[in-house]
């Protein structure tokens, strides 16, 4: 489950980068560099879990840390309803926006326990799990 959840997030952010190009709203265009960082820094743990880099306790929790940031950024970044044919933003955002922020703030709630509480390689499945359980639960109903 948890190899799931970690091969999922990385195919997401693989795509991610293909959709920055040619989006033309400059609100869509910030919201998609923010969820990049965020993707940016969920590989960064991603990448230790899996052992392709070497376990580094200090900058997993700064990634952590980044993903909590860009989670607290989020509801401001989406507030107002701007769209863009590269959007994935479905309309469901707008009209269930109070469990659209409840979604960005339990990421930010799980990302900063990721922050303060992991130590060591073996920390990083429970939290790589607690963050695309996070990620998840708020891209199935709020990203195309």
């Amino acid at each position: 489950m948890k190899q799931l959840l970690m091969s999922g997030a990385l195919c997401i952010l693989a795509v991610a980068g293909f959709a920055h190009s040619g989006v033309q709203n400059e609100a869509v265009l910030e919201r998609m560099d923010a969820m990049k960082t965020t993707g940016d820094a969920l590989k960064v743990i991603g990448n230790m879990a899996k052992g392709t880099t070497t376990f580094d306790a200090a900058a997993a929790r700064m990634a952590a840390e980044e993903i909590a940031r860009e989670a607290d950024r989020t509801p401001d970044l989406f507030e107002a309803r701007e769209t863009d044919p590269k959007s994935e933003a479905k309309p469901a955002i707008w009209k269930n926006f109070e469990d659209f922020t409840a979604k960005a703030e339990t990421l930010e709630t799980v990302a900063q326990d990721v922050s303060t509480s992991l130590e060591t390689r073996a920390d990083l499945g429970p939290a790589m799990a607690s963050l695309g359980e996070a990620c998840k639960s708020c891209h199935t109903s709020y990203r195309e």
